[in-house]
């Protein structure tokens, strides 16, 4: 289903297939995020469903005491309309291990970004330093998980928010020595494949020192805009 220009989303709704193959599938290949928790209440939610319970007054009140606790919650309307909403118990899952190197290179594909942050010096001769980032974001419940990275990875660092946990590589000898290398051998799908081929370009041109040069200055300027959200194929 396109929704627009930028964006694709792949949309599953009968309740036979989420039944006979979504729920399946997960519970073979298991979530390793707190998204595992979403899928858990999901998951009840379906069930009550094939129950025939969201057809009564009491069926319909446990599904909103459920989605109170899943992903986002309740809208205001909902809140509105069901005053007596009592929320479940959302589970909580504990990350014992990440499965394997390219469990990932797959989690970076959704939730990862190569990025080139291009920035004003007055210590260079250009007027600018170039400097490469492979940042990883999850909402800050699974900050564990995002410090496993860093022991998996051997390197980066750890920044908490109030709703978010970030992975962050930014020295150039991590980078260029350790994340270039996983994602050389562990690949990235889709369209994040090329920006991790456009960045990893970059930092060959940085390590020839031709961001020292405007010509090289302009040529990264010129990859890094069609990188990420600028990227239109």
């Amino acid at each position: 289903m396109r929704l627009s220009e930028l964006c694709y989303v792949w949309r599953v709704s009968s309740l036979k297939d989420l039944t006979n193959t979504i729920i399946p599938y997960f519970d073979k290949f298991t979530l390793h995020t707190q998204k595992r928790a979403d899928f858990e209440l999901f998951k009840r939610v379906v069930e009550l469903i094939n129950q025939k319970k969201h057809l009564t007054l009491d069926g319909v009140q446990e599904i909103v005491n459920i989605k109170a606790v899943h992903n986002k919650g309740l809208s205001d309307s909902l809140k509105l309309a069901f005053p007596k909403t009592s929320s479940v118990t959302r589970p909580v899952f504990t990350l014992s291990s990440i499965p394997d190197s390219q469990w990932l290179a797959g989690f970076t594909t959704g939730e990862g970004c190569f990025y080139i942050d291009i920035f004003k010096s007055k210590s260079t001769k250009t007027g600018f330093q170039v400097r490469p980032r492979f940042i990883l974001t999850q909402h800050s419940r699974d900050e564990n998980l995002i410090r496993s990275l860093v022991e998996l990875l051997d390197c980066g660092s750890v920044r908490v928010s109030e709703k978010a946990v970030y992975l962050i590589v930014s020295v150039f000898s991590d980078i260029e020595k350790k994340v270039v290398p996983f994602f050389t051998k562990y690949n990235i799908h889709g369209a994040k494949d090329q920006d991790f081929k456009d960045w990893v370009h970059i930092v060959e041109m940085l390590n020839k020192k031709e961001h020292l040069t405007l010509e090289g200055l302009d040529q990264i300027k010129c990859i890094q805009s069609k990188m990420n959200i600028g990227r239109s194929v």
